[in-house]
């Protein structure tokens, strides 16, 4: 499943991480002439997978074709921008980091089957890849790939995600997509593919089984459907995704959740023991070194965080009416308002379904309160990390992630004995406006 703009991604991986070659620019620009429908299997030209696998050095990206960015495409359609809310169709763009709470909102939009088309976290493969190719994400790379994939995810085309799952989508069928079984639309009936002997489906669907997906027809599904929505923990900057933004006839709003850093760090101690080791020893054993690089990059995700945010509250004209701040705490506490509140942001009405799914998924349920799970009593998971976290712990976090709590209305500890007292409150009430 290609589209014109398929083979563009791949000239442009091919130049950030192949060392700069006259030979292999001149034939890989020879290939950009050609134009693919969807679902038809690219010529034998090099994928963005074989071409990750080369070691090589990122070019600048100035020596890209800017015919095929986003940007160009941008500058040349801008005059036919739809207008806010002129359009049926909406596309929703939840953007959060890890163990905020981001699949519990997911889910809001998740249990809207009838008529909206949700993906969790597709960027997950594209991350990977990257990650694989370089030993790191690199944040060039990852600025221009993400949107590009994002974009062409909310035209119902899968092709350019398909370069990037491992191993590679035969005839358009993967049973590799990370956590398919997340996504609603991905299980449904007409997505269902029957069971094929002998191959282990990674991600199965819960409420039925189904064989491997094909993403033809999951290409068919979400383009029968009136709205879609994909939530993603990837994007380090708002800023990075304006060209998407601004995209003619997306129509895209922007709903960013954002958790106290303190709950975030506890969480993440917990659910990702091994890549917090360090956390975790200075939480039993002493003082955190703050010049640490974990300590390092707690202050970059706290930075990123508040960047985002304050640029989407100033609401520039990319992000005029398209921009909502969301958080984790007041979803917890009030859930049904802040639902119906992201409905009416987005333009879609609210149905009794979503409804009906968050007054049974709010309570608490043995069987399903694991870390990863979605159905807890939210109301008393807002500041139990309190009682997980060390006060020396805590203070850390204020100390470099300070301006981040109080932009967001996040109250500072002073002492062990505040932390623990639950009469004592560390949410601020605000409200976040949108000009």
């Amino acid at each position: 499943m290609r589209i014109k703009y398929t083979i563009s991604i791949v000239f442009f991986l091919a130049l950030v991480i192949i060392e700069k070659e006259n030979n292999i620019i001149s034939r890989v620009s020879n290939k950009l002439t050609l134009r693919q429908t969807p679902c038809t299997p690219l010529e034998p030209i090099a994928s963005s997978r074989d071409l990750l696998k080369h070691n090589g050095s990122y070019a600048a990206l100035s020596e890209l074709d800017p015919s095929f960015t986003l940007e160009k495409r941008h500058q040349e359609n801008h005059t036919q921008h739809q207008p806010v809310g002129s359009g049926g169709r909406k596309h929703i763009l939840l953007l959060s980091t890890t163990r905020s709470g981001s699949s519990f909102m997911g889910e809001f939009f998740n249990q809207q089957s009838d008529n909206m088309f949700y993906l969790y976290e597709p960027l997950w493969h594209v991350e990977k890849m990257l990650t694989l190719a370089s030993g790191g994400v690199n944040s060039t790379a990852a600025n221009w790939a993400y949107p590009e994939v994002v974009r062409q995810l909310f035209l119902c085309d899968f092709s350019l995600l398909e370069s990037f799952i491992e191993p590679a989508p035969v005839a358009h069928v993967t049973a590799d997509l990370f956590r398919r079984s997340s996504s609603s639309s991905l299980c449904e009936e007409s997505v269902c593919s029957p069971l094929v002997k002998g191959v282990f489906e990674h991600h199965s669907c819960k409420n039925r089984r189904c064989g491997p997906l094909n993403l033809t027809k999951a290409s068919e599904s979400c383009l029968q459907k009136e709205h879609r929505a994909i939530k993603l923990v990837r994007v380090r900057q708002l800023q990075t995704l304006r060209l998407l933004a601004e995209e003619p006839g997306l129509d895209i709003r922007f709903i960013q959740l954002v958790r106290d850093p303190r709950a975030v760090l506890a969480s993440r101690m917990v659910a990702f023991a091994d890549r917090y080791k360090n956390w975790k020893q200075w939480a039993v054993e002493g003082d955190v070194p703050i010049d640490d690089v974990e300590v390092s990059k707690l202050k970059g995700n706290c930075n990123n965080l508040r960047m985002s945010a304050e640029l989407g509250l100033k609401q520039p004209m990319w992000l005029r009416r398209r921009y909502m701040l969301v958080r984790y705490e007041d979803i917890a506490r009030f859930p049904l308002q802040k639902a119906v509140e992201m409905y009416n942001f987005a333009g879609i009405p609210f149905t009794s379904q979503v409804k009906a799914w968050i007054l049974s998924n709010t309570q608490d349920s043995k069987e399903t309160s694991g870390i990863y799970s979605t159905q807890k009593k939210s109301s008393e998971q807002v500041e139990k990390w309190r009682f997980n976290i060390p006060f020396k712990i805590v203070q850390v976090v204020q100390k470099v992630c300070g301006s981040t709590l109080k932009l967001f209305g996040y109250k500072f500890v002073s002492s062990e004995e505040m932390l623990t007292d639950k009469s004592q409150s560390l949410i601020e009430d605000k409200v976040f406006n949108v000009k």
